[in-house]
């Protein structure tokens, strides 16, 4: 790494009035630090670097700009640098306030900081904070979202998972969940958008996380909300079903064509399912599912699906849908205590069952084959 006075002649560097050409081969160089752990570790250690990339964000430059922003997306990705970003008096109000513009061309990469800052419940709390201290509301954010070409220059599909890191908090699913604002309703068209992975997954994972609510589980799949269909439509494929199953579920997945396609990204399937196994936690919920033949659906889907991990998320599914009522007293699943040895045994058995899943995903794949893992957002 850099010496102190290599450091030094380096961050004189890092300044609106330093010569452009400079200028633009110190940003690069920190842009190439940015990009490894060992790299955000030392910018961690120089809080002097963070607030210049803050204040170049400005610059006249698109190019430089373009790599201030590059390097805060990978320092974002990076969680030891969560609290010292935060913490920066000037970094947070500048994405709020840049994000709000509906001209500024970086807007996506705002979305995808704030995504990262977002991931873990500590930093998702500051910022969230400082939306309010910006006096932006979420309301602001789901109409930014839910308003196509909002912003011309850019896509804003990050704004999805960022809302989705949000319902960790329950303010937010306060919000989404009110009953008044007819949130819910907005976002749930979003589950079948087909021109993004990551806006689909944003409001899929949304509405996972407001699922843990249980008291609005009766709303969500009342007529005024009617969730079901919007969950199921994507795990449904073009199998002939009979006359009897066809009329036994609803108006919406009832005789499908031919050329109906599931959903193609196996997480987001994983997370539908999961989504609606937060459903079956009540009485109401699993009574409900259960008498609108979704067991018939997800027969097929998982005579379909090839995933290991999915394939178990729709096995855990259908023995609910399919299980006996529990006891008196353990109706509501959300709220049973586990007795801690139990716990234990449970825990140790999600390990091994993990453990065997990825050793069936290994097998099939080409063993000499390197393989690229989903995760944090970071760009170089």
């Amino acid at each position: 790494m850099l010496s102190d006075v290599e450091a030094k002649e380096l961050l004189s560097f890092l300044t609106l009035n330093t010569r452009p050409d400079l200028k633009g081969q110190a940003t690069e160089y920190i842009l190439g630090l940015s990009g490894n752990r060992d790299g955000c570790r030392y910018l961690q250690s120089k809080p002097d670097f963070l607030k210049a990339l803050v204040t170049l964000t400005t610059d006249p430059s698109i190019a430089i700009v373009k790599d201030c922003y590059h390097s805060l997306i990978n320092l974002s990705a990076d969680e030891t640098m969560h609290q010292p970003l935060v913490k920066d008096a000037d970094f947070l109000p500048m994405l709020f306030t840049n994000l709000l513009d509906p001209e500024f061309m970086f807007a996506d990469r705002i979305c995808t900081i704030l995504t990262n800052l977002s991931r873990h419940v500590k930093t998702c709390k500051e910022v969230f904070k400082a939306m309010q201290e910006q006096e932006i509301g979420l309301t602001q954010i789901v109409e930014i979202f839910c308003t196509e070409g909002y912003n011309k220059q850019v896509s804003l599909h990050y704004l999805g998972p960022l809302l989705s890191n949000l319902t960790q908090l329950p303010e937010t699913r306060h919000f989404i969940l009110d009953r008044e604002r007819c949130v819910v309703q907005r976002l749930l068209p979003y589950i079948q958008y087909e021109a993004s992975t990551i806006r689909r997954g944003g409001v899929i994972g949304t509405l996972r996380n407001c699922c843990f609510d249980h008291a609005h589980h009766e709303w969500l799949l009342s007529d005024a909300v009617d969730i079901l269909p919007f969950l199921l439509l994507p795990l449904a494929g073009p199998e002939e079903l009979s006359d009897e199953e066809n009329e036994g579920l609803p108006v919406d997945l009832q005789y499908l064509p031919e050329d109906k396609k599931r959903e193609e990204d196996p997480d987001i399937r994983k997370m539908l399912i999961e989504t609606m196994i937060l459903l079956t936690a009540t009485k109401v919920g699993r009574q409900f599912l259960k008498a609108k033949n979704t067991y018939v659906i997800m027969r097929e889907f998982h005579n379909w699906e090839k995933e290991p991990h999915v394939a178990a998320a729709c096995e855990k599914f259908i023995q609910v849908l399919i299980g006996d009522e529990p006891e008196p007293g353990m109706e509501n699943l959300l709220e049973v205590e586990i007795p801690e040895d139990v716990a234990v045994k449970l825990k140790d058995m999600d390990a091994k069952e993990q453990e065997q899943l990825e050793k069936d995903q290994e097998d099939l794949l080409n063993p000499d084959k390197p393989q690229q893992c989903a995760g944090i957002v970071r760009m170089m």
